[in-house]
């Protein structure tokens, strides 16, 4: 089975795109749903992040507070490489276990930092959802109510688009409107139901 990597920066539309190829059939594997997985309370992640970022951490329901410790990591390089240290292994192993049950002809793997972090083996062709810097700006602004600043900081930690771009074997531009995501997928679908693993 075809493994796509779909990955694109905060706010370009990779949910957005990832639902009109599950509206396809198509099966969806997420990354950061996998993250959430891997640092439920009491797993061995959650107790080692705990240990590292101190009780303050959780929320009162003594689950992870995920804003404030998003917060912490992009403002601080050294933190969120040791977050990434720990969690990266635990989420590809989760992803790849998901992907080992699936039976079809290929698959999406929806993961925001495919080019930032070390290599996911299983992904056989990466597809890339740009979108230009100030609509990623926007959307963000309007769905999370962050801050301008906040969402500058976030994309400074993320691949340039350029290099997005230079990675990417499928590209889908997303600069409009829904209605213009949609034969780009299912462009792209076609495409990959053909192709021989």
């Amino acid at each position: 089975m075809q493994v796509i990597g779909l990955t694109g920066g905060i706010g370009s539309g990779k949910s957005t795109v990832a639902k009109l190829f599950a509206d396809l059939g198509v099966p969806i594997i997420d990354a950061d749903v996998a993250a959430r997985e891997v640092t439920q309370p009491n797993t061995a992640a959650f107790a080692s992040i705990v240990k590292h970022f101190g009780k303050d951490i959780l929320l009162p329901d003594g689950i992870l507070n995920r804003a404030k410790l998003r917060n912490i990591i992009f403002v601080d390089a050294k933190q969120r490489l040791w977050l990434e240290h720990l969690l990266h292994p635990l989420i590809q192993k989760q992803m790849k276990q998901q992907i080992d049950q699936l039976s079809a002809p290929y698959c999406i793997a929806v993961i925001p930092l495919l080019l930032e972090v070390e290599f996911y083996s299983f992904i056989n062709r990466i597809l890339v959802v740009d979108a230009p810097e100030h609509a990623q700006i926007q959307r963000v602004m309007d769905r999370d109510n962050t801050s301008k600043l906040e969402i500058e900081a976030i994309l400074k930690t993320q691949a340039q688009r350029k290099d997005r771009k230079a990675h990417a074997h499928d590209i889908i531009v997303n600069d409009g409107v829904l209605a213009d995501l949609i034969p780009q997928v299912e462009k792209l679908h076609e495409k990959y139901s053909k192709i021989e693993t």
